[in-house]
């Protein structure tokens, strides 16, 4: 909820429905996954979204702010979980179908991680706001003890990817490049585009990215209206990280 660039942004209404009820039940149609959580934070401007999963029965587990990594793993090892996929709140357009592609993927190639994606500087396929991250409990574990730069511990997966052969890794690729496609909502302007779309899709909750795609296509106005918005690198940290740091050195 104390998103810098879109406060409040996980509960912001699209189509009668907060951003959060789109990610959490497209999350809950993939068929090889056991249990949905929401991961959210410790501080009190996050009590309304532990109160909206209260309200709608949604598993739910508090962590560290700004140590992401800390949070996944308390939650993974408090649901004692063998593997963990990672979503972030901010892509409602999230497809079940592509995570059930990821995570057999993840299990066929027996790797540590797996994903769809790796943040910029690394080149990706996928549309941004499709993010599917896989990884095993041991890898998280191990980068949960390992990982000590603020990036590793804000993004939670790059100790898995960055360094080359740490970890077995699998990237899945696109048939085409969409990597420039921006699906997620970080920005005003990024709400503004996911509304007007599921808008054109009859704010349906069962469509594919690939009808996403579609409705592009035959309505190229819309990519327009977040074009110029541009994605974070994986090393980019929140400073409110390094202000709370520097605070318990005191």
């Amino acid at each position: 909820m104390d998103s810098s660039r879109l406060p409040g942004k996980v509960l912001k209404d699209i189509c009668g429905y907060p951003m959060l009820h789109w990610v959490v039940n497209r999350a809950a149609e993939a068929k090889l996954v056991d249990e949905l959580i929401v991961a959210t934070t410790n501080d009190n401007s996050d009590d309304p979204i532990v109160e909206w999963c209260l309200e709608h029965d949604v598993k739910c587990f508090r962590g560290d702010a700004f140590d992401v990594l800390d949070r996944y793993y308390q939650t993974a090892k408090n649901y004692r979980a063998d593997v963990i996929v990672r979503l972030t709140a901010d892509c409602p357009l999230i497809d079940p179908v592509l995570m059930d592609e990821v995570i057999t993927v993840f299990f066929n190639r027996g790797v540590d991680f797996a994903a769809n994606r790796l943040p910029p500087p690394y080149k990706r396929t996928y549309p941004i706001g499709l993010d599917i991250e896989v990884a095993s409990y041991s890898a998280l574990e191990r980068a949960w003890h390992q990982a000590r730069l603020p990036f590793e511990r804000e993004h939670v997966m790059p100790y898995l990817y960055s360094v080359k052969d740490r970890f077995l890794t699998f990237v899945l690729d696109a048939e085409k490049n969409y990597g420039d496609c921006r699906w997620t909502v970080d920005m005003p302007e990024d709400l503004e585009f996911i509304r007007a779309l599921l808008n054109k899709l009859n704010c349906r909750n069962n469509f594919s990215w690939r009808e996403v795609l579609q409705t592009l296509e035959e309505n190229p106005e819309l990519e327009k209206i977040n074009a110029d918005i541009a994605h974070k690198s994986f090393q980019d940290v929140d400073n409110r990280a390094t202000v709370e740091s520097e605070k318990e050195k005191e």
